[in-house]
């Protein structure tokens, strides 16, 4: 006999009770003794290492063990320790007793295995932490391919407890699958879809954290949080959070505004509609008036000179109201628009720059204007964007032009 099991039975003998290492009593001890061990084991683990293992932490400069510490890794593996312990203290204590010893260490075993499971976790939320912190992040998500780690990793623990507890070789189990292959589709369908989106997404770049999409079918207009194995999360302007299957971002239509973010600009495309009775010629008097106007002096001062030319050399008489080209109000306001544009500071002159005019409609003529701001961000944007209409707005009546609009009650009184 091994001298911790005599050492238990003379303990019991020194207070006049016989035992054997095969009774009832012998074994409640030995479960006591392991679930004693297993607490002391954890508790210098988690209250003796752990805050050395913390200091040393600390005085590091890597953030990956920063990063392992802050997802528990080093906990986890304490209950690894403990397993192993007990696997190899079971035997010792329970030297004839077969049976008891086979079903100790199952169960050790098991506790061993789910273990294993959260400390591969906290690795992956590690790869996952330190990966998104890195500019690879800004290319390509992972966080679906961290979720299928995650499902791997316990569907081999489970199909090992199982085998454990049936004393059957994994490899058994894993042949015994196969017929029941359209059950594991049809539960982990989602899953699968999932992760085939997830392989197309990250090669082809088509979405990322941080992105702003909009997807009206699922009501998801704004940034995305998470890119999952199974959902994508969208948190929206007003603060809501959307949630959207993985495999519908390949399989329906998204608007992915990046290419907005990553360019010089954003775009402002915007028209005024203008009243169709407000637009008429330019007298002598509304072109001197107008070249006083510091934008648009040279191109009235230009035009005059081309319209000057082509007169004489089709012989025309100012008098000539038919074959007679004039400026016009609406014209010389659209050149006007597109000067100023140039020359306002929070517009970027390098990308499409236009003042144009798009066909008549019941409400007047549109004047669109279509360039692109320099600050892309929002309440930025809106700023400026509001801004030009304003001046657009407030230089109507200069040129003599007026904004189509109903008739509003007050005007009827």
């Amino acid at each position: 006999m091994n001298r911790i099991p005599q050492l238990i039975v003379d303990v019991y003998a020194y207070f006049g009770l016989h035992i054997s290492t095969d009774g009832w009593l012998y074994l409640f001890t030995v479960i006591s003794l392991l679930a004693m061990l297993g607490a002391v084991s954890l508790f210098i683990s988690k209250n003796v290492l752990g805050p050395k293992i913390t200091r040393l932490i600390s005085l590091s400069k890597a953030k990956w063990d920063d990063e392992l510490h802050k997802h528990r890794f080093f906990r986890r593996i304490a209950h690894i320790a403990t397993a192993l312990i007990l696997y190899l203290i079971v035997p010792i204590l329970l030297p004839e007793n077969e049976r008891a010893t086979l079903f100790f260490q199952k169960l050790v075993i098991v506790y061993l295995l789910l273990s294993a499971v959260g400390a591969g976790s906290a690795i992956l939320n590690t790869i996952e932490s330190v990966y998104n912190g890195s500019l690879m992040a800004q290319r390509a998500p992972i966080t679906g391919f961290i979720q299928v780690g995650k499902l791997v990793i316990v569907i081999v623990a489970l199909l090992l407890i199982i085998a454990n507890l049936l004393d059957k070789s994994p490899l058994l189990l894993l042949s015994g699958l196969g017929a029941i292959t359209a059950v594991l589709m049809l539960v982990f369908k989602d899953a699968i879809l999932g992760f085939v989106a997830g392989i197309q997404i990250a090669a082809n770049r088509m979405l990322n954290t941080g992105d702003w999409i909009e997807m009206p079918s699922y009501g998801a207009d704004g940034t995305v949080l998470q890119v999952g194995l199974t959902t994508v999360k969208v948190q929206n302007w007003d603060k809501t959070i959307s949630t959207i299957p993985t495999y519908a971002l390949i399989s329906d239509s998204v608007k992915n505004w990046r290419g907005m973010s990553e360019s010089a600009g954003r775009r402002i495309k915007r028209a005024i509609n203008i009243d169709i009775k407000s637009i008429e010629f330019c007298s002598e008097e509304d072109i001197e008036a107008l070249s006083k106007i510091r934008h648009i002096n040279q191109y009235i001062a230009r035009k005059r000179t081309e319209l000057a030319a082509y007169h004489q050399d089709q012989n025309i008489d100012i008098q000539d109201l038919v074959n007679h080209r004039r400026l016009t109000n609406i014209g010389t306001f659209r050149a006007y628009l597109e000067a100023y544009l140039r020359h306002h500071p929070k517009i970027n002159k390098e990308m499409t720059l236009m003042v144009r005019q798009l066909p008549p409609t019941a409400t007047g003529v549109p004047l669109e204007i279509y360039c692109f701001s320099a600050d892309k961000e929002w309440i930025n944007y809106e700023g400026i964007q509001a801004d030009i209409f304003d001046h657009v707005m407030a230089m109507l009546p200069v040129f003599k032009l007026r904004s189509f609009q109903h008739i509003s009650d007050s005007a009827r009184i």
